[in-house]
């Protein structure tokens, strides 16, 4: 392990780091329990002058090019405070067909006296609330360990779910679908550093028979992963993405009310605003989206510290790796 100096809102602290076996990801986590700043809410410079770090969380530590005894400086990205929880109230009573859950409209901030915690949004059956879960490459599978088992310690059980189905449809699973080998792949996913993302939603939509609504915050599109026809029981869930880590969300009778009588899963009215779950779902992406509360790591400007290429987000610094073995990138 070796040291690194960290300036940060709070003080000044020094971090251990294995700088051979580290992930960004594993880097930023020690960064959040001295500073109490997000992974996704970290803005990281280093060297003199200061210069802003180009952040891949799943690159390996040496892509930022960090030596025993270096500096970090850590502040919370500009316009991503985070101050009490917004809630949305309903503006007006919802139609009949809509009675059981619920409806919500605009933005409002909560009285000053409210404690700061999970964001939430208000309809007429209870509270939409966000569950906030680890940051720690198992976002996912403990959102969906959340949704439908009520215990994100069955992570793991999600990511052998993900793997049994994949050996069990070598049709719809194929090496084409997967990017990779199927035997790599399915080592690859049992590992708690690895990422899911869409094949992996679509495994448990079909698993658990449910609709997973995932809502990006960035932009509060819906991505809808369904169920076969065949096995679709009309019920739906809702993830909520920022660009690299996954949330869940719950429906509770009150915001302070214990996780064991939120509802997580819920009947599907409609796949538009009409249906007061996913309306609230998007409200909800929305106050998060006016935090800055996501990564566009699609977006931002590279440069390979190695070569001078110039690369555009995270897909092609991947690829640049993967070709060239270079692993140092910086942002433009």
């Amino acid at each position: 392990m070796a040291p690194i100096r960290l300036r940060h809102p709070k003080g000044v602290s020094t971090i251990q780091v294995d700088l051979d076996a580290f992930t960004v990801q594993d880097l930023q986590q020690e960064i959040f329990a001295v500073s109490q700043i997000p992974p996704s809410l970290q803005d990281l410079k280093s060297g003199y002058p200061p210069r802003t770090l180009a952040v891949i969380p799943e690159l390996p530590l040496e892509s930022l090019g960090l030596q025993v005894n270096d500096q970090l400086i850590v502040n919370q990205k500009p316009g991503a405070t985070q101050p009490a929880p917004q809630v949305v109230t309903p503006a007006a009573p919802i139609s009949s067909h809509n009675a059981t859950l619920g409806s919500a409209s605009a933005p409002r901030m909560p009285p000053a006296s409210c404690s700061s915690g999970p964001d939430y949004v208000e309809t007429d059956n209870g509270t939409l609330m966000h569950r906030i879960v680890p940051d720690d490459n198992s976002c996912l599978f403990s959102s969906v360990a959340l949704v439908f088992h009520q215990n994100i310690s069955k992570a793991q059980e999600m990511r052998k779910v993900v793997a049994d189905a994949i050996r069990a449809d070598i049709i719809t699973y194929s090496e084409a679908i997967l990017g990779r080998s199927r035997d790599d792949y399915i080592s690859t996913i049992l590992k708690p550093s690895s990422w899911g993302g869409a094949i992996e939603l679509s495994i448990f939509a079909k698993h658990f028979s449910t609709e997973i609504a995932s809502i990006d915050v960035e932009t509060g599109r819906v991505d809808q992963f369904t169920p076969p026809p065949e096995a679709d029981s009309g019920n739906r869930c809702i993830l909520i993405y920022s660009g690299i880590h996954y949330d869940a969300a719950s429906l509770a009778p009150t915001p302070d009310a214990p996780p064991e009588f939120h509802q997580t899963v819920f009947p599907i009215i409609s796949n538009d605003d009409d249906d007061p779950i996913l309306k609230a779902g998007k409200d909800l992406a929305s106050i998060l989206r006016a935090k800055r509360a996501y990564t566009n790591t699609a977006t931002f400007d590279l440069k390979c510290q190695v070569c001078g290429q110039g690369l555009k987000g995270e897909k092609e610094a991947r690829a640049h790796a993967s070709q060239t073995g270079h692993t140092q990138f910086g942002e433009y």
